[in-house]
């Protein structure tokens, strides 16, 4: 495992139904959950199949959780 590299997921919440979807950063992985902790379980499995080599895996997996807000006045 490569504990200096780092792998990015945006985690954006679908506003109609609450699931959540996940893109990692300069890679090709996507995944989905209905809910915040399956993303999170999907996203560690899609990040295992992808990097199939588990020397090569990043050391890191961080989330950036986007949260779309709308204020009116």
């Amino acid at each position: 495992m490569s504990e200096s590299s780092e792998i990015i997921f945006e985690v954006s919440e679908d506003q109609a139904d609450g699931s959540f979807s996940a893109e990692a950063v300069g890679y090709g992985i996507h995944t989905e959950g209905a809910t915040a902790d399956e993303v999170r379980s999907n996203i560690q499995e899609a990040v295992d199949c992808y990097f199939d080599d588990y020397s090569s895996r990043p050391g890191i997996i961080r989330l950036h959780f986007i949260r779309e807000e709308v204020l009116m006045s």
